[in-house]
């Protein structure tokens, strides 16, 4: 299926390493795009493992967070995502 890579979306692939190359846990992502605290890490946890992708404008904060545009979330080529 296009978007995916093995099992899990792209999305949840490159969500997962920009959290981890910018060295914060699914807790502070959360937190920092206003999730409330108790539901900060699962929700970034079921990102991060394709159950569910975020609405257009969460993923929006979570990119800005993140320090990555948008479309490397979601690009499913990797010269057109970096």
């Amino acid at each position: 299926m296009p978007g995916e890579v093995g099992e899990r979306p792209i999305f949840a692939l490159r969500l997962k390493q920009a959290r981890e190359r910018l060295g914060i846990t699914q807790v502070e992502l959360g937190r920092r795009v206003g999730m409330d605290q108790a539901v900060a890490s699962p929700r970034i946890n079921q990102y991060e493992n394709g159950v569910h992708v975020p609405h257009h404008t969460t993923a929006e904060r979570v990119a800005k967070v993140l320090g990555v545009p948008i479309a490397y979330l979601f690009a499913e080529d990797e010269q057109l995502a970096r």
